[in-house]
């Protein structure tokens, strides 16, 4: 059977008191809408509608690689409005939509899945998403009969016998999409706040003798999120069951609370992290890894039995059995090879390190193929840049670049070369060589005296 899922988006999310669309708001270094498309996807569900609104080109563009399509409210007028405004996605369409905040990314894909399987099976209409709470205050109710559903009562018009109701309504529905296409069809605005509610359509398919049925989820899965202070409440439950994943695939973390793994990221067995780590986005970290206190890593691919410490790794690949810090900075498109050196305030940006080079102090490699088994000496600076445009540098294998050297791109050094310290090197250094490019020394003997500088 087809099933596809619309994503509600178009919400300017005033209480969250930002300039950021509230769906853009990350948990756990992802975009809330995004964890919701990407929990669709894990449930089977490929056709993904969003309905945006206010900030739509910012959610757009936050979506793009996502293949999604999009429908625009311009005004927001209700939840059943928002699904109007995607009539045209369902124009045509049998089978089933699910329908889902852009807000909840708590929600797990075998929730879906047995949302999906729940209504298929029991030839519902619709099936509706609840959980059960000790003080629903606030919330509509779920009045069942013969246990299936026979109304949603907003709690402002409950009855006494109704306000004792605990089951509420999250939300999150799936329907039949020929049944929701005729019922939006007689949706009106009738009410104080002239909006269309999507729990109207419940009535009009009861009114109708469908049956609509309920699926009772814990709570935690469907909380959405309207201010700061329940993001904050989110990210820490979504970080503490991501924790627990790696926790339990076998992975050390000293101190689960203090330690910040996004959504997406994966790790190996027996890699032990200290805390104050941040690891981000797609994140790769195979076996046997060591990552010492307070390094920062995205979007990057660290193969197993690397140590890492208190440094920055953004969109690059560190070899097997590297160390990297303290204090280093790759940024970049770098690539490290297998049991090298990256050592304390030493940045490399673009560059291809082989391996068992060092690198091991107060050194920037910029725009470089740098061989392997090389040994880069304290304060080397590749100058890659002229002020209008950056050049390359290549380095050859066995290649020894003494302290204080200047490597001026465009520039080569070829295999088992060596440069004195202190050298500024402009032309190619031709293989087996030694390059000095320095001032000779000159001592003027009894200048002090002469200046009066003695002291």
């Amino acid at each position: 059977m087809y099933k596809c899922a619309i994503i509600l988006a178009a919400g300017e999310g005033k209480r969250m008191k930002s300039t950021t669309p509230k769906v853009l708001h990350k948990v756990c270094g992802k975009e809330m809408v995004n964890h919701v498309i990407d929990i669709m996807r894990i449930a089977d569900l490929s056709d993904i509608n969003i309905v945006i609104g206010k900030g739509a080109d910012k959610v757009k563009e936050s979506t793009r690689f996502r293949d999604v399509s999009y429908s625009y409210q311009d005004k927001q007028l209700g939840t059943g409005h928002a699904i109007i405004c995607a009539k045209e996605f369902l124009k045509h369409k049998k089978g089933i939509v699910a329908i889902f905040n852009g807000d909840v990314p708590l929600m797990r894909a075998e929730t879906v899945k047995k949302l999906i399987e729940t209504h298929e099976n029991n030839g519902y209409k619709c099936t509706i998403v609840t959980s059960l709470l000790n003080d629903p205050t606030g919330y509509g109710r779920i009045v069942r009969r013969e246990g299936v559903v026979d109304k949603i009562v907003e709690h402002k018009d409950c009855n006494k016998e109704e306000l004792s109701i605990n089951e509420i309504n999250a939300g999150i529905y799936c329907f039949d999409i020929e049944s929701l296409v005729k019922s939006l069809d007689k949706l009106n605005n009738n009410n104080a706040q002239g909006e269309y509610y999507l729990t109207d359509v419940i009535e009009i398919l009861r009114s109708e003798d469908n049956t609509v049925g309920a699926m009772i989820v814990d709570y935690e899965e469907t909380m959405g999120v309207n201010s700061r202070v329940e993001l904050a409440e989110v990210e820490k439950i979504l970080r503490n069951r991501i924790n627990k994943k790696h926790l339990e695939n076998g992975v050390t973390l000293i101190d689960a609370e203090n330690t910040y793994i996004g959504a997406d990221v994966q790790i190996g067995q027996d890699t032990i992290i200290y805390p104050g780590n941040a690891i981000e986005g797609k994140t790769v970290i195979k076996e046997n890894c060591v990552l010492y206190p307070n390094s920062r890593i995205k979007d990057s691919i660290i193969e197993q039995g690397v140590s890492i410490q208190s440094s920055v790794i953004l969109e690059s690949h560190i070899g097997e059995e590297t160390t990297v810090g303290p204090f280093a900075y790759i940024r970049p498109e770098s690539t490290i090879g297998k049991h090298a050196r990256i050592g304390d305030f030493v940045e490399i940006k673009k560059s291809t390190i082989g391996d068992n080079t060092k690198v091991s102090h107060l050194t920037y490699i910029g725009d470089a193929e740098v061989g392997e088994d090389c040994n880069f000496g304290c304060g080397t600076v590749i100058v890659n840049y002229d002020g209008k445009a950056k050049y390359k540098t290549k380095i050859g294998n066995r290649a020894f670049i003494g302290c204080n050297t200047n490597l001026v791109a465009p520039v080569e050094v070829k295999d088992n070369s060596y440069i004195a310290a202190g050298s500024t090197i402009t032309n190619e250094v031709p293989e087996g060589s030694l390059a000095i490019g320095r001032a000779k020394q000159k001592n003027i003997e009894g200048w002090v005296d002469k200046k009066g500088l003695k002291k």
